[in-house]
């Protein structure tokens, strides 16, 4: 059987900072189903990278390919076939969760049904309607992941996603983001415990000094895992 073509691939991605480069040339491909945690220290680069590939922000070499295509040759397709949940919401405090999720389903055409479904899925219903800023950090994390699955994308860069998750809402996202992958959706992870979503990885690339350094099936462990990390980052 011929190996499945890479939803995601990315070719010698080079991002610099005025004249300090963050990534040195990194390749990646994920194939559909693969969940790929992203590990390293802070600073390693790997925010920069999931806005490199969410085309967030520009690379100055290499090339980032979303189902094989550019992104440039058709803008509409790349932005449909991603889901991104950052660091930092983005979403507009001053809207209700239910106002930010509808306005990001007129971009993708959606029904209001989606918005509905992802209201129950990432159960948000009690606070729907009250604005975002007033919103504790774990329902603002919510409102972002039910509006990074609202148009069913193909390929989800997930940006420490179980950040002021409680444990009920941590094994809520986990048992979604195993549908998703189910379904063949790829999956870009950044953590700092991959424990969190022990289940649900497959691979391993650490980024340390702007370059994946490890490429790894996962471990059998976490604990196996953490030590795989510490050699690979010299810790």
């Amino acid at each position: 059987m011929a190996p499945e073509a890479p939803v995601l691939d990315v070719r010698g991605l080079t991002r610099r900072f005025g004249r300090s480069r963050v990534l040195k040339g990194i390749d990646l491909s994920v194939v559909p189903g693969e969940v790929v945690a992203l590990l390293g220290p802070n600073g390693a680069g790997k925010t920069t990278l999931l806005r490199v590939l969410a085309g967030l922000a520009r690379a100055e070499e290499g090339v980032v390919l979303v189902r094989g295509r550019h992104p440039a040759a058709d803008p509409l397709a790349a932005r449909r076939a991603i889901g991104l949940v950052e660091h930092r919401s983005l979403l507009y405090g001053e809207l209700t969760p239910r106002e930010n999720l509808a306005f990001t389903a007129r971009l993708f055409g959606l029904e209001a049904a989606a918005v509905s479904t992802a209201i129950d899925r990432l159960d948000i219903g009690k606070h729907a309607d009250r604005p975002v800023a007033t919103l504790s950090r774990g329902m603002v994390q919510r409102t972002s992941v039910a509006r990074a699955l609202l148009h069913a994308p193909s390929i989800l860069l997930l940006d420490e996603p179980f950040s002021g998750l409680d444990l009920p809402s941590a094994a809520r996202l986990v048992t979604l983001l195993s549908a998703r992958r189910a379904e063949g959706v790829a999956v870009v992870l950044v953590t700092h415990q991959p424990e969190e979503a022990w289940e649900l990885i497959t691979r391993l690339a650490v980024l340390h000094g702007g370059r994946i350094v490890r490429d790894i099936p996962r471990p059998a462990s976490p604990s196996e895992a953490s030590r795989l990390y510490r050699e690979a980052i010299g810790g």
